[in-house]
């Protein structure tokens, strides 16, 4: 594992990327179906939800975005531990 993340960690955060790329890519190219239902007018689910295609998108998308973090937090681009991120002494 690259420097200063545990596996734990990592995992974690990975889980917590999946999940908030998930709820971003679910509703990308879904379509109602084409008649409501004739007692409320409820349209409901989408009638091709493509859920396979939306999780391969999921995992690669945030596999890609896990990685960036990673080696960026590896390099010290970024910092909470010092510079303008770090929390202030009291």
């Amino acid at each position: 594992m690259l420097a200063g993340v545990n596996w734990f960690t990592a995992a974690v955060l990975y889980v917590i990327i999946w999940w908030t790329v998930l709820f971003a890519v679910l509703p990308v190219g879904t379509r109602p179906v084409a008649e409501a239902d004739p007692a409320t007018g409820w349209r409901g689910a989408p009638a091709q939800p493509r859920i396979a295609r939306k999780a391969l998108w999921t995992t690669v998308i945030a596999t890609t975005l896990w990685i960036m973090f990673l080696v960026i937090q590896a390099t010290g681009w970024i910092s909470f531990r010092a510079g303008f991120l770090a929390s202030p002494d009291f």
